[in-house]
């Protein structure tokens, strides 16, 4: 474990994980956010091919692993992270040099209510993005406890009427015809497809559940900037074996960099 430093305030401890089989070294909070699964799991429903050379924005993006994992899968995508946290955005920059990804990732720290200003200092102009990936906080923070600590704090709960903020930006940032793809809890679903209608169509939802058999524990709802297409709800995805394996699919996606088989993805 180790103490990170980032402008007026120092984070510690700190821990170095390992994702994707090890092809990502990350730098997080040992008790404060924390990404793993959900941010893994988005990231992998992009593959180089269909991606190519397109850029993605991951909003809210914490210490940048989702688009960090996108970068490292998809040798020829370039990423923007933009997280609102100046230590959270520190370790995020700290990621990004110490994969070797500058040349493909960038960091704006700023607010995404406020983010005008921010974005036009790094010329980053709305609608000029193919993919828009956003894992946002999941706890009303009107219904449940606060956490202990600040950082997790502001990272694991959000209001109602936030929800709608973030796809609002994801709309503006979006290029038209361009895809959007959030995770969440299987629980905020019908919030989800209230904050996305009339603004994303072709809108699929993909039920993910930790064993077969159980309830669905998050979803990934994705949208089409400009479609009309009506919606789908595609076969859920089993994470887990009864022993609490990964099953042979969700192992590669962890261990390889493998993407999410066609079926759960567009």
């Amino acid at each position: 474990m180790n103490a990170f430093e980032a402008p007026g305030r120092t984070v510690a401890p700190t821990t170095d994980d390992l994702f994707l089989g090890g092809a990502l070294t990350v730098r997080q909070p040992r008790n404060g956010y924390r990404a793993g699964t959900d941010a893994v799991l988005l990231a992998s429903i992009l593959t180089p091919e269909t991606l190519g050379a397109g850029s993605v924005l991951d909003v809210g993006a914490g210490v940048g692993v989702i688009g960090l994992c996108v970068a490292r899968r998809c040798p020829s995508a370039r990423a923007v992270l933009l997280e609102r946290d100046p230590v959270l955005a520190a370790l995020a920059r700290d990621n990004v040099q110490r994969n070797e990804l500058t040349g493909r990732v960038s960091v704006v720290e700023t607010d995404l209510a406020r983010a005008t200003a921010a974005l036009e200092a790094a010329e980053i102009k709305s609608e000029s993005f193919p993919v828009v990936l956003a894992n946002p906080p999941y706890h009303d923070d009107r219904r449940s406890t606060l956490a202990e600590s600040p950082l997790k704090a502001v990272s694991h709960q959000m209001s109602d009427d936030l929800l709608d903020v973030w796809a609002r930006f994801m709309c503006r940032m979006a290029a038209p015809g361009g895809r959007v793809a959030m995770i969440h809890k299987a629980d905020a679903l019908s919030r989800i497809l209230e904050t996305f209608e009339g603004r994303f169509g072709s809108i699929a939802v993909l039920p993910i559940h930790a064993r077969a058999g159980e309830p669905a524990i998050r979803v990934i709802v994705e949208g089409i900037k400009g479609s009309r297409a009506p919606m789908s709800i595609r076969p859920g995805l089993v994470l887990h074996t009864p022993e609490q394996a990964f099953v042979p699919e969700i192992e590669a996606i962890f261990r390889h960099g493998a993407p999410l088989p066609p079926q759960y993805r567009g």
